[in-house]
């Protein structure tokens, strides 16, 4: 009797959606399943362990028969509960867990010694040197950090807004999205609208596509806004290389910026133009990543 061939499972756990693929002995997907955001800091424990219960078992569905050697979970929130949860699991192999960063730090290096930076409504640096170890910086969340997020760029948009109603300020394209979106037209209804609302993070988040594209089109207070929260995770990025390769970077080392804030033409443009490192940009899916992580034994 031939002895099946083992296979693989790999998870990429956000907080807007939960992707699983399983992988074949030949190392492609025959077999994907997304579910809702997983992180246990916006959905609580139960509800996050639930959900990567649920797209763990969906994606094992259509090949029951097929043996897991090796599961990876790389998942955003607290690195205890995902080790617990993960050493919870029967019938999935060796299980390993890992941060959601780990998947994004493959796509921009391909496990060469290097750094990826990362915005979208969150951010992050993530960096691997040269004997692999990993390191994290950043991602401190939407309330204490995460510039160069879809966050910051609406908290500065915001603020932009209220020093032009109050008058001390020029008026700006900023000014006219912030009264636009919300309909009020002082600066104390403005504040009110936001502080009032219990999704405030969404909320103000929603306004970077607009403050993007103001900065393309050249209104100013946009583009000072988008240049100063991206150069500030970009100067993260710097003090974190500098201390993790002082002196000289290894050849094979490898930059990139991910995530569609960073990517966005007027971003990119600015963050190239400020690196003293040459930039890749990060185009494909997270859960891409996790495919890679999966072929090299990672």
């Amino acid at each position: 009797m031939t002895r099946p061939m083992p296979w693989k499972i790999g998870v990429d756990g956000g907080g807007t959606k939960t992707e699983c693929i399983l992988v074949d002995a030949s190392g492609a997907i025959a077999a994907r399943h997304v579910g809702p955001g997983c992180s246990p800091s916006l959905v609580g424990s139960d509800q996050a362990a639930a959900i990567a219960a649920e797209v763990l078992d969906e994606v094992r569905k259509g090949h029951p028969q097929a043996e897991i050697s090796a599961t990876m979970l790389c998942m955003a929130g607290s690195r205890a509960f995902w080790r617990t949860f993960g050493e919870s699991l029967r019938g999935f192999g060796g299980v390993s867990t890992v941060d959601d960063s780990v998947p994004v730090l493959e796509l921009s290096t391909r496990g060469a010694p290097g750094i990826v930076i990362h915005a979208g409504t969150g951010s992050f640096v993530a960096a691997r040197t040269p004997d692999g170890e990993v390191h994290y910086a950043g991602g401190i969340g939407w309330r204490f950090g995460d510039e160069g997020s879809g966050y910051d760029l609406g908290k500065r948009a915001i603020g932009r807004a209220l020093l032009e109603l109050q008058g001390w300020a020029p008026a700006s394209g900023l000014g006219a999205l912030v009264r636009e979106r919300t309909g009020q037209t002082t600066s104390g209804a403005v504040s009110t609208y936001f502080y009032g609302d219990p999704a405030t993070n969404n909320g103000v988040a929603g306004l970077a596509p607009e403050v993007l594209r103001l900065a393309s089109a050249g209104d100013a207070a946009a583009a000072e806004a988008v240049s100063g929260s991206v150069g500030h995770l970009l100067a993260l990025a710097v003090s974190v290389t500098d201390q993790l390769f002082p002196g000289k970077r290894p050849d094979t080392f490898r930059a990139g910026v991910s995530g569609h804030i960073l990517n966005h033409p007027f971003s990119y443009s600015v963050l190239a133009a400020r690196a003293p490192f040459p930039l890749g940009k990060v185009t494909e899916a997270p859960i891409e990543g996790v495919r890679m992580l999966l072929a090299r034994g990672a």
